[in-house]
């Protein structure tokens, strides 16, 4: 079987546990105006087949293994190609390689389930809590997104990666009512804050488009701390 990628990584230390071999997937149905992927977006390209990834993967086994690493698929979103990415991984799992999956969870619950049989983690990027900032950031509502990452709970290691976009999404009251949210969950997933920047804005240049979010400054290391302080004193857990 195979799927429209992007590009791979063989020496991933931030998409899961160990250091991982990363496969991005291309096609995304958000349209985040800060993503530094952009050119991820249409679902097309050069294509790769589960039998090159598991090959390319060998290589590196030994490695991987003894860095207590894996294989992580990401994208764009790679629920959109749900059956590639359940054949590669049900495919890790008879092959005891650890799989983790980094989506944003939008997409069918179905597709969602298909590949969560054989998913040991999943990195769940939420971008924002508030259905009409999440509009705003994406196009798209997020009621599907928190109804997976709500059916998702308690099924497998679950961590909420969440963007500070200093001023958009990190408000006080937002980040209440993502603790709030999270609370509610069968088991509460820990958080990791990841720091908004400018750095894919050149990409979007690139393809003829202009940038979105321009003006809107990198998050700095106050931006993150309270936002990490605000989440701890709701009592969530953050990585």
């Amino acid at each position: 079987m195979q799927a429209y990628y992007h590009s791979t990584e063989t020496f991933g230390t931030v998409d899961g546990r160990g250091i991982r071999y990363v496969l991005f997937l291309t096609g995304c149905a958000l349209a985040c105006k800060f993503c530094h992927n952009r050119d991820t977006w249409p679902c097309t390209g050069e294509t790769i087949t589960d039998d090159q990834v598991l090959a390319h993967y060998n290589r590196y086994r030994n490695y991987y293994k003894a860095a207590n690493g894996g294989i992580t698929v990401s994208g764009g979103e790679p629920l959109l190609q749900a059956d590639f990415v359940a054949r590669l991984f049900h495919r890790c799992r008879l092959e005891g390689i650890h799989t983790t999956l980094d989506t944003a969870g939008y997409a069918p619950q179905e597709s969602l389930a298909k590949v969560l049989a054989f998913t040991d983690a999943v990195l769940f990027g939420l971008k924002a809590i508030d259905d009409t900032v999440h509009q705003q950031l994406t196009g798209a509502s997020n009621r599907t997104i928190l109804d997976n990452l709500r059916w998702l709970a308690g099924k497998t290691v679950v961590t909420v990666r969440y963007i500070i976009i200093p001023g958009v999404n990190d408000s006080k009251e937002e980040l209440s009512e993502l603790a709030l949210f999270l609370q509610t969950l069968t088991v509460i997933p820990p958080v990791e804050l990841l720091p908004y920047h400018t750095a894919g804005q050149y990409k979007w240049q690139q393809m003829g488009h202009a940038y979105p979010l321009e003006g809107i400054r990198d998050a700095g290391v106050e931006d993150m701390n309270q936002a990490r302080l605000a989440l701890q004193q709701k009592g969530i857990v953050v990585l």
